[in-house]
């Protein structure tokens, strides 16, 4: 007998979800990621302060202060592009990881390097945000605090003997628990989680999520402050035709939602044809930032106060528009060039301004629409729905409008995957020469048991025959490369293999044996009619042998066979209940 190193005789309990013993455990990790996912949110908040107040006033501090106070004049042109050459530096030799808004790395990092981000990268990302950000860049903070709690979550989960999908929970755990902190939103942060960078929807993952996110949240008030971070008072419209006018209005921004996106990779793609090292390309984006704020100085930074005055309606109609505008530019060039920054609060300014725009056409306030259309871009620019409805919402404190960010969320998600391959974090990925799905779907093999798609009285070779007979059988008369062996009462035996008998040909003295005498059950690998399909897929794939006994758990008698050929006639079926159309029956 050949090729059967494990047993796989015992029986699988089943149930709704695959969860045991490691949950509990990785939940309580996960207060120590939540917790240090909160503090490294705060160190990022300090840290762009520091780079403010050095760049824009020339002294040390970390008090919060706008760059719209700073008197710099014609400097305001120099100070990003000193910003973004030391970033630059910092990417050439530190680590070019940190280049980008952080989501993607994070994502890639999750899908394609089990989940191990390196302690440089958790120190160099959040460091060279906040210089980018600080010196001007038009950047939010939540993409690279998203990568440094990641960080947080893969440095310590490194600390244990875990598995790759452990180390993806914590990593995830990290990046929910900085958005948290930075936000205040849980809930939003945990959809993101979901709906962006888990790739499963597993107990395993969601509770650790959970727990980082609360814990989080919980740490919040005494780093960065209580309460919704951009209080809005704008009541409902109160017509019945605020839904209607909500999805109309996510169509909108879905649609700017999916100019951006192609005009970002399109900036990118210039600046991959320039004569230089990509080191500078950044100092070379930085000059139309430095322009930008020449014009205006409010495109400059994150730009939390923009979305709080667009959430507020103090905002003129034509500083919306200039925002609009330049504020599109300077962040499109600025980001493919491959500088350090996030960009979640420029699409909420974006998605904010068309949304208070077109809210000059609607009923009720523009700040309300404002807000209606953050739900809609972050929707349609990062294929999260449920993240776009949920976190315009907590932003806001505005939880009675969630009907109407739904329906804009729904509206923007439709037209970004009508019309585009790829969000505005996949893009990047697929062009490092990697496909993401992000379509979440219950594997067919474990909807089925393998006494349901087994072959049902398969040929077997009996015990008592000679291994010179069995050499004979697969020499002239095997349609298969193994056979199970049975006793006179039909019980599993072994499993015989052509390479058994190739092996049998060659040997001397053991033509005349019994395969009952020459065979052992010992490690055999089989299953029982209960056993789910994806289960026997498994064994299939670590045993080696492509054609899997399936007994009866109590008599060991045999009552089918699982080949591979039964599986992949499983997933034609489903392929065939997506595109097989019919009427009535």
């Amino acid at each position: 007998m050949s090729g059967t190193p494990i047993r796989s005789g015992e029986s699988h309990p089943l149930g709704d979800h695959s969860v045991d013993s490691r949950m509990p455990r990785l939940a309580v990790m996960a207060t120590v990621v939540g917790a240090g996912g909160a503090l490294g949110a705060w160190v990022l908040v300090k840290l762009i302060a520091v780079a403010t107040n050095l760049f824009w006033f020339a002294r040390l501090s970390a008090d919060t202060v706008s760059i719209t106070d700073a008197s710099v004049g014609l400097m305001v042109i120099a100070i990003p592009v000193i910003g973004s050459l030391i970033i630059g530096l910092m990417a050439r030799f530190g680590s070019d990881k940190i280049r980008g808004h952080g989501i993607p790395e994070a994502i890639e990092t999750i899908l394609y390097g089990e989940s191990r981000l390196s302690l440089k990268v958790a120190i160099l990302k959040p460091l060279s945000s906040a210089i980018s950000i600080g010196s001007g860049g038009p950047f939010g903070a939540e993409g690279p605090i998203i990568m440094t709690g990641g960080a947080i979550g893969s440095l310590f989960a490194q600390c244990f003997h875990l598995s790759a999908a452990e180390r993806k929970t914590l990593l995830v755990a990290g990046a929910a628990a900085g958005m948290t902190a930075i936000f205040g939103t849980p809930l939003a942060a945990i959809l993101l989680a979901v709906e962006v960078l888990l790739f499963e929807w597993k107990p395993r993952s969601f509770v650790p999520v959970v727990v980082a996110a609360i814990i989080s949240y919980s740490c919040r008030p005494y780093l960065l402050g209580a309460g919704p971070m951009f209080a809005m008072t704008a009541p409902l419209p109160g017509t019945s035709w605020d839904l209607f006018a909500s999805a109309a209005l996510g169509i909108v921004v879905g649609i700017e939602a999916m100019l951006l996106s192609t005009s970002l990779y399109r900036v990118e793609d210039l600046f991959h044809r320039l004569p230089l090292h990509w080191m500078w390309w950044p100092a070379i984006g930085a000059i139309a930032v430095g322009l930008g704020g020449l014009g205006d100085a409010r495109v400059l930074g994150a730009g939390y106060a923009n979305i709080d005055a667009l959430l507020n309606g103090s905002l003129a109609l034509k500083l919306v528009v200039s925002l609009l505008v330049i504020k599109a530019l300077v962040w499109l060039i600025a980001l493919g060039s491959g500088t350090s920054g996030g960009v979640l609060a420029p699409l909420l300014i974006l998605g904010g301004a068309a949304g208070y725009l077109l809210g000059q056409f609607l009923p009720g306030e523009p700040s309300f629409w404002a807000m209606i259309g953050m739900a809609g871009i972050m929707s349609g620019a990062m294929r999260a729905p449920l993240t776009g409805a949920l976190f315009a919402v907590e932003l806001t404190g505005h939880f009675e409008a969630i009907p109407c960010t739904i329906a804009a969320a729904a509206g923007a998600y439709a037209v970004s995957v009508l019309f585009m391959r790829r969000s505005i974090l996949t893009e990047k990925i697929a062009r490092r020469g990697r496909h993401v799905l992000q379509e979440y779907t219950v594997d067919t093999l474990d909807l089925l048991q393998a006494g349901q798609i087994m072959t049902h009285a398969p040929e077997t070779l009996p015990a008592s025959m000679t291994t010179a007979q069995a050499v004979r059988f697969f020499a002239e008369e095997a349609r298969h490369r193994s056979y199970p062996v049975v006793d006179a009462d039909n019980r599993l035996v072994g499993i015989v293999s052509r390479a058994d008998a190739l092996r049998w040909q060659t040997t001397a003295g053991t033509q005349d044996v019994s395969l009952g005498e020459t065979i052992s059950d010992a490690d055999l690998p089989v299953a029982f009619p209960e056993t789910p399909a994806g289960l026997v897929a498994d064994l299939i794939i670590e045993t080696g042998i492509g054609r899997i006994p399936i007994v009866d758990q109590s008599s060991r008698k045999v009552v089918g066979l699982l080949s591979r050929q039964d599986l992949l006639k499983v997933r034609s079926a489903s392929r065939m209940a997506e595109v097989g159309r019919s009427r009535f029956a």
